[in-house]
């Protein structure tokens, strides 16, 4: 659930207005964003108007650039060793191609994830100095290499590192070090990611060979992994991702070309999220689930049979990828519903011996979406060791936590977002403990868990929403960490239309109307199972330009929603709260309340309306009065929103029962139960009203009679006073489980509202 953080009013300097072209939605969000002179917006829009900082601005440039031509004129041997994320890859290519051209015949070496982990090991850079080697350059790793690096100097291999990752209490053993972690912190190469430290090593040398517009054909690499490597897209970084942008949209690069053709990607309007979303998931299967040693030969080869054939590999590896990861978080997920107690804990731990190793920080990502807090997911091997991925929140820095528990570690490393660990299994209760225990403190200093905003930079009529718009728009592009994609909100619509689609129909395409009967489609990625807005809603989404089987368009995809609202109330000046959540014996507190006002509304829904039928009153019969009792915890942030507005209470009392309908097959008993009792007194009964007898949402009980139909139990009819359910054909669809699946996801969603409910500050609810 999003706390929206609405448009404010700026004004618009005319000198900023002027440099947008006149384009007074780009200027309003560059000043939004804090980018109001003129000089420095001309350089945010236009690459060309902006001056990076020389490669020598690095620390250590003019050493390393020495010791490599030495290398090259005295024909030794150098290799390059890489990681195997994509960030490391495209370092990795990126080094060899310009060696290539420097006339040198660089080998290199990407550690295989599952037998060698990251960085620089001992085992086989063995191998390397057994094959000979006299100088060693490392990319996107080896700045925390002290054994490996210690190893290679009593062997005489000369190393040079470029990494960016955190530096330690001190270098490791090294020639010179080429890391931005040496500049100082407004430097504005600070935040470039591996691949751009090795652009900058690449640039140094073909400048002082005298080709340093060769530079430019390595820029594709470079924006790459730049938004692989989600880096924050400021200064130099912008910069270059600009520019590589722009080298990916002339289809030079073979290997790129053969994962867009395979993936039926044009490169003529490449944008920033078909890096993130098409090359760098294919990209870094190879990583996750093989070697990826062969991703360096596809993106510096020049063989387009070879090209094709990798890039084919490539594809089957993605899908495995896809599979692996679907199968960790429906396996989290289980676990989740079975012992609903571990998502009490302010960081969520989870262990399986079956999962895949390479794919558990996917899916840890994904949980951090759903559940709003850090996860941790581990993978077990025979040797009794626990390997893994941590993925935090904004506000807890997670390498820090984790930092603390050292001593319970055999190894870890990260950034304040996300680290990589390992621990022998014994060892997991007590650092579970003590994780947890760094996490509360983290949060504690912050007050509790940061709420999730949602910043809204524009409001725009649906009318307003059409092709030059959105590419006005992409003028602030390319979008992500530093510059997220504009928030937009288009107030006072409703959908006319939707669909599921997908290869799983997973998503939804709606299409949204206003009152004067515009319309315009929407997507909704992962949408499909979701409760809907009833009736009119106010819209968050942001706005792309796309293309489609060759047509331009302006793409709308969905971020959040809420009622309408014409007048806001401002609740936490008019309600009193009395918070009971966390009562174990709450019938005696709900009687005394009785007692003292009669006419409190008691809002229980589910099995609840029988136990406590003198007193509960579901969602449609809720009547005006002093105070509100919500018994069961609500289906969603609407549907509590909505109650509110029936009762108008000046006061609130909370309690946190939760109904019996959470899973799929207690709530189709009860659903299949009201359907008889319909079918018997032969009567008509709303959405809303079966939602309130079931303690769920409308969506699912869309979605539960849709499975009940399919399996011929009953046969439904919407009408406009509501839904005629008849006896049903006793032959099935074939069509049930596809209803269970969406069913299965839309109680997912109202589960994890509830725990929301449960566990969040009292006034957070009605914000």
């Amino acid at each position: 659930m999003f706390q929206w953080i609405e448009p404010r009013e700026n004004s618009i300097p005319p000198a900023l207005l002027e440099v947008t072209g006149g384009q007074a939605l780009v200027a309003r969000i560059l000043a939004h964003r804090g980018i109001t002179d003129p000089q420095r917006a001309r350089a945010f829009l236009d690459p060309a108007f902006y001056q990076p900082a020389p490669p020598d601005d690095l620390p250590g440039m003019e050493i390393a650039c020495q010791r490599i031509f030495q290398a090259i004129q005295r024909g030794e041997r150098i290799w390059i060793w890489g990681d195997f994320d994509v960030d490391g890859q495209t370092a990795t290519a990126l080094l060899v191609q310009t060696l290539r051209w420097l006339g040198a015949e660089p080998r290199y070496h990407v550690p295989v994830r599952e037998s060698e982990g990251h960085g620089v090991n001992l085992p086989y850079l063995e191998k390397i100095l057994e094959q000979g080697a006299d100088l060693m350059i490392t990319c996107d790793t080896g700045i925390t290499a002290f054994e490996a690096l210690e190893y290679a100097r009593e062997r005489g291999l000369d190393v040079i590192v470029t990494d960016h990752h955190l530096l330690g209490e001190r270098l490791p053993p090294a020639l010179t070090h080429l890391t931005p972690r040496l500049l100082p912190e407004n430097h504005p190469m600070c935040g470039l990611p591996g691949v751009g430290v090795a652009y900058q090593l690449a640039l140094a040398l073909l400048t002082r060979a005298g080709q340093p517009e060769q530079a430019q054909e390595l820029l594709d690499l470079t924006a790459l992994g730049i938004v692989a490597d989600v880096a924050l897209q400021v200064g130099d970084t912008r910069y270059l991702l600009q520019h590589g942008l722009q080298e990916l949209r002339r289809g030079r690069r073979l290997g790129v070309r053969a994962i867009l053709e395979r993936a039926e990607v044009s490169p003529l309007w490449l944008n920033e999220e078909h890096l993130g979303f098409v090359l760098a998931p294919r990209l870094n299967a190879l990583g996750r689930l093989s070697d990826a040693n062969p991703a360096v030969e596809l993106l510096t080869t020049s063989d387009e049979i070879r090209a094709r054939v990798l890039a084919e590999e490539l594809e089957i590896l993605n899908a495995r990828r896809q599979f692996l990861t679907a199968q960790v978080l429906a396996a989290a997920e289980d676990r989740l519903r079975a012992d609903s107690s571990l998502l009490r804990a302010p960081v969520l731990i989870l262990e399986n011996p079956q999962w895949a190793p390479g794919v558990v920080g996917i899916a840890a990502s994904q949980l951090v979406q759903r559940y709003h807090r850090p996860v941790i997911l581990l993978s077990g091997s025979s040797s009794g060791i626990l390997r893994g991925s941590a993925r935090s929140i904004e506000g807890v820095d997670i390498t820090a936590a984790i930092t603390a528990c050292k001593d319970l570690l055999i190894g870890f490393g990260g950034h304040p977002m996300a680290a990589g660990l390992g621990l022998m299994a014994e060892q997991l209760p007590a650092f579970r403990t003590c994780l947890a225990h760094q996490v509360q403190a983290q949060l504690d200093a912050r007050d509790g868990l940061p709420e999730r905003t949602l910043q809204l930079e524009v409001i725009l009529r649906l009318e307003e929403i059409d092709l030059s718009v959105a590419e006005a728009l992409e003028r602030l592009a390319p979008f992500g960490p530093g510059n997220p994609t504009p928030g937009l909100m288009v107030p006072d619509v409703r959908i006319s239309h939707v669909v599921t689609i997908g290869r799983n129909e997973d998503h939804l395409r709606m299409t949204i109307e206003d009152r004067a009967g515009n319309e315009r489609e929407v997507l909704w990625w992962g949408g499909a199972g979701a409760e809907l807005p009833d009736g009119w809603f106010d819209l968050a989404c942001t706005l792309r330009a796309s293309t489609y089987q060759g047509t331009r368009g302006g793409q709308i995809e969905w971020l959040d929603w809420r009622p309408h609202q014409t007048e806001q109330i401002d609740l936490y000046g008019m309600l009193e709260v009395v918070d009971h959540r966390a009562e174990a014996n709450p019938l005696p507190l709900l009687e005394r309340i009785m007692m003292e006002d009669p006419y409190a509304q008691v809002w229980g829904e589910g099995e609840a309306l029988e136990r406590l039928s003198q007193y509960a009153r579901d969602r449609t019969v809720l009547q005006p009065a002093e105070t509100l009792v919500v018994w069961t915890v609500p289906p969603s942030n609407s549907v509590l929103r909505k109650a509110l507005e029936q009762v108008k209470p000046k006061q609130v009392v909370l309690f946190g029962v939760n109904p019996q309908t959470a899973e799929v097959e207690p709530f189709l008993q009860r659903l299949a139960g009201l359907a008889k009792f319909i079918i018997r007194q032969n009567r008509t009964v709303t959405l809303e009203k079966l939602a309130g007898l079931t303690a769920q949402s409308e969506a699912a009980v869309r979605l539960g009679l849709g499975y009940l139909e399919a399996c011929g139990f009953v046969r439904v009819r919407f009408t406009d006073t509501g839904v005629a359910i008849s006896e049903g054909t006793r032959q099935p669809t074939g069509e049930a489980p596809t209803y269970q699946k969406q069913l299965q996801t839309a109680l997912e969603e109202t589960a994890a509202y509830r725990r929301f409910y449960l566990s969040a500050a009292r006034m957070s609810l009605f914000s």
